[in-house]
This record gives C-alpha cells, structure tokens and sequence, in this order.
C-alpha cells in the first residue's frame, strides 16, 4: 500500500543524499547486501533485547533498501538480476529481524509472544510469495494492506517507542490478512468471463 503510493517519490530526496559522485564507487548490488547484513545485526540485536538499537538498525536497513533502487535507477544501473537479489535478500531481511524478536521472547520465556511471532514471521513470508505466485497467472496483485515499508515501520516504532508487543500483534494480523487480500484479488481476476 505505501509502496505503491511512494513508488519513485523519495528518489530526489535519496539522489541528495548521494551525490552523483559518490554513485560509481558503490554497485546498487552492494546497497543491497549492506541493507541485508544490517538487518541481520538488527536481529542479533533484538534477540539480546536492545530494542531501541535494534529499531535504529531496522530503520537503517530500510534506508539501503530505499537507496540501492534509487542509486540503480540514477545511474541507469537497473537490471533484472538486481531487482531478483533484492527481492530475495528482502525475506532474508525480514526473517532475521522477525527471528530475532522470537528469540528475544523465548529468552524471557513469554512463550505466547513466541507463538505470535511464529505466526507474524508466517504472514510475512507468505505475502511476497502469494504476490509472486498471482503475478504468473494474472497481470498484478498489488492489493494489500501490509506490504514490507509499512511492516518495517510498524516494527522500528514499536521497537524505539516501547510497544513492540503492539507493533508485533499488528504485524501478526495485518500480514495474513494482506496474504487473504491477494487470495481474494486472484480469485476474482483469475475467474473466467462469463460469455
């Protein structure tokens, strides 16, 4: 949802941020897998429970995964191997920030929350695939209420503002109802036309 209304928006603010100088020295590749390791520092940070420092990171990690697409774009560096290591490293991201959080439960022995994140990290997995998976038989399922900015931003508030324990519930709901949201969109698209 926010992805589709931000699409290419920030990229004047990010090509500030990074002077066409600077560009050539970093590979849009490289952006990607600097956003994926700090999300993976991000996790062990969480599962130690420095909430906020793991929030700071999350935050961080989105910014790559903003600035490796506008660098790209910039420096007509777009590719399709790109867009595909993106992708993939983006559920790495999302695993290790969500698995990082689980074991940060499990250390504190709440094992409800344990079963909540189980169900999150779930949902999270589910919704780019259940995308991925309508895109090879009909044209687009963009439909969705939680898509990965928002996801990122619910978790970073909850994490540097003390409510992860709402940040994780709203992930835990949202997620799978976006998944059910897709479910529904392909139903509909895929049906055959009455004649």
């Amino acid at each position: 949802m926010l992805s589709s209304w931000l699409n290419h928006r920030l990229d004047p603010i990010v090509y500030k941020l990074t002077p066409k100088k600077s560009n050539r020295a970093i590979h849009p590749n490289i952006l990607t897998i600097l956003g994926c390791l700090t999300n993976l520092a991000s996790g062990f940070i969480f599962a130690y429970g420095h909430l906020f420092w793991g929030g700071i990171l999350l935050l961080l990690g989105g910014f790559f995964d903003m600035l490796d697409g506008a660098v790209a774009r910039q420096e007509s560096r777009v590719t399709p191997f790109g867009g595909f290591l993106d992708s993939v490293l983006d559920r790495y991201a999302d695993q290790f920030v969500l698995f990082g959080i689980l074991i940060y439960y499990a250390r504190l022995h709440q094992n409800l929350w344990v079963i909540f994140c189980a169900i999150a990290i779930m949902g999270t997995t589910v919704t780019p695939y259940a995308r991925a998976r309508a895109e090879n038989i009909i044209d687009a399922c963009r439909v969705g209420i939680l898509e990965r900015p928002e996801r990122v931003i619910v978790l970073a508030a909850g994490a540097l503002f003390g409510y992860l324990n709402y940040a994780i519930l709203v992930i835990m709901v949202l997620a799978n109802v976006t998944v059910f949201q897709r479910i529904y969109h392909t139903y509909k698209k895929s049906r055959p036309v009455s004649p």
